[in-house]
C-alpha cells in the first residue's frame, strides 16, 4: 500500500476532511483525528483504534500493525507500516479507526447505508 492509497481511503469515509497536524498530514471526522500519515517517517502511517482491535491486528499482521509506544498507544494508536499491509486490512483498520472517532449520529447513518448497499 501507498501513502496514496491510505489518504483515498480514509478520505471516501463520511464527512472526513484532510487537515494537518505537527507538519504532517491527518485524517479527521467532526474535527477529531482518526488516522494520520508521514509520521514518524513516510513509509508509514498511525490509526486511533479500540484496544480490542489493536492487539489482534498487531497480533496476527505484525509487520504492518504495532502499537503507539507509552500512552498513545495504550488507549489504541497504531502504526501502520504502508508496504506490509494489505489493501482489505487497511481498509478495515481505517474504518475502524474513524468508526471508533466519528460521532454516533455518523455511525448510524453510516451502519444504514451499508445495510442498503449491494452485497459484492
Amino acid at each position: 500500500m501507498t501513502a496514496n492509497d491510505f489518504r483515498k481511503m480514509a478520505l471516501a469515509l463520511p464527512e472526513t476532511e484532510e487537515r494537518s497536524h505537527m507538519n504532517h498530514p491527518d485524517f479527521r471526522v467532526a474535527g477529531k483525528i482518526f488516522a494520520t500519515l508521514g509520521y514518524p517517517d513516510k513509509t508509514r502511517g498511525m490509526v486511533k483504534l479500540p484496544p480490542e482491535q489493536q492487539h489482534y491486528l498487531s497480533k496476527d499482521y505484525p509487520d504492518a500493525f504495532v502499537p503507539v509506544k507509552g500512552v498513545w498507544g495504550r488507549r489504541g494508536a497504531t502504526h501502520v507500516t504502508l508496504k506490509a499491509a494489505s489493501k482489505e486490512t487497511l481498509r478495515k483498520a481505517i474504518h475502524a479507526a474513524w468508526r471508533n472517532t466519528a460521532p454516533k449520529r455518523l455511525q448510524e447513518q453510516e451502519e444504514l447505508t451499508q445495510s442498503h448497499a449491494p452485497k459484492r
